[in-house]
């Protein structure tokens, strides 16, 4: 019984420090101000992180064609590019964190970032249990939305899935605990100035773009405290816009309705909190040919970040196959950024330059190159 008290006592003291971070996070929403007006600077510092496995492979690929797309302004000075090395795994668990301290002084000098994809270790593979880079970046730069759009004209698919970035399941991914050799526990955050935020810039975006149905997307029927807060502050922002349409979906239906032929056209903009967002952009993702064709943006007001939404594929590199890596992800992740930036006819012909995918790459040397694709993708951009 002795045991068992000490064990509570020590489970109870490390729930209240979560709580009291999370307090402090929380009263940091709400001092924040408006979003970086990119226009309005001098210089746009744009970081380059390669990351893991495939990553500095694809990575460079992108940054030799953002640098032939931004040529003039990088000529002019109005864009700098900045290498940032030291996101690799070695180098992580080297200094035991997600993300080391020199790292990410270097990622908070640049407001807008690219980033390859890095590998975060699993229990039980004799690594240290060191927090996912991604989300120690999104919550270290507070990148509350993650945006994935998907296309497939052909099918009628037009969808932008706007996941909760900072919260949900992967809030403190790694600070669950083994309360005793019985019972292990994590957490799932919700705040209503998270949930808020991401539901005004994905209705937002729907009314700037014409589309006129959002979705949101949960499990409030069983999840009921943090997921129907998280549904209760959505509706909350849809009132404000009248001319959209909001239709309400469990996340395990949701997943079914996506390989409905006939009722997947109707979806345009969907909200879903963290977990739900990871998962089921994946699937979607592969309507458009896979995970390894997709990017996304992760925005924060003072920040934004644009990546694969891939993992670093270590496989490639053990078969000595990462020359022939898809650099398609990290390409859309680039047309995210020139739109960010403000240079939405750079990313239209850039989507142009590639979406066609005249020159076949297959992961193997039966296709193309990393090297050989973005050759072809800077030709074709000469030509348009």
């Amino acid at each position: 019984m002795d045991d068992y008290k000490t064990n509570l006592d020590t489970a109870c003291e490390k729930f209240r420090k979560i709580l009291e971070n999370q307090l402090l996070r929380v009263e940091d929403m709400k001092t924040q101000g408006d979003f970086t007006d990119y226009a309005a600077l001098d210089k746009i510092r744009i970081g380059i992180c390669g990351g893991d496995g495939i990553g500095p492979i694809i990575t460079a690929e992108a940054e030799r064609v953002l640098k032939f797309i931004l040529s003039d302004l990088e000529e002019s000075g109005k864009v700098e590019f900045v290498k940032i090395d030291g996101l690799t795994l070695e180098n992580r668990i080297a200094h035991g964190k997600a993300i080391p301290d020199d790292v990410m002084d270097e990622l908070k000098s640049c407001p807008i970032i690219l980033k390859g994809p890095t590998t975060t270790p699993q229990k039980g593979s004799g690594m240290p249990n060191i927090e996912s880079a991604n989300v120690a970046m999104r919550k270290a730069l507070d990148l509350f939305a993650n945006i994935r759009p998907v296309k497939v004209p052909s099918e009628g698919i037009n969808w932008t899935i706007f996941r909760e970035n900072t919260e949900g399941g992967y809030a403190v991914g790694n600070a669950g605990f083994n309360v005793t050799d019985d019972l292990a526990v994590d957490f799932v955050i919700t705040t209503k100035q998270g949930s808020d935020r991401i539901a005004r810039i994905a209705y937002d975006f729907a009314h700037k773009n014409g589309f006129n149905r959002v979705s949101l997307v949960t499990k409030a029927n069983v999840v009921k405290t943090t997921d129907g807060n998280f549904l209760e502050d959505c509706r909350k922002v849809a009132a404000l816009y009248p001319d959209i349409t909001t239709d309400e979906w469990y996340a395990d239906i949701m997943t079914a309705k996506l390989v409905d032929q006939k009722r997947r056209r109707d979806f345009q903009v969907l909200v879903l909190p963290n977990l739900y967002g990871d998962i089921i952009s994946d699937e979607a993702a592969e309507f458009q040919g896979g995970v390894g064709t997709a990017g996304c943006a992760n925005i924060g007001k003072k920040y934004a970040m644009f990546e694969a939404i891939h993992g670093s594929a270590p496989r490639m590199i053990n078969e000595g196959r990462g020359k022939y890596a898809d650099p398609c992800s990290m390409l859309r992740a680039c047309v995210m950024l020139l739109s960010h930036i403000g240079y939405k006819d750079r990313a239209d012909k850039l989507i142009c330059s590639f979406e066609e995918k005249k020159l076949v790459i297959t992961g193997r040397d039966t296709g193309a190159t990393c090297e050989q694709f973005g050759d072809y993708v800077m030709e074709t951009l000469k030509k348009i």
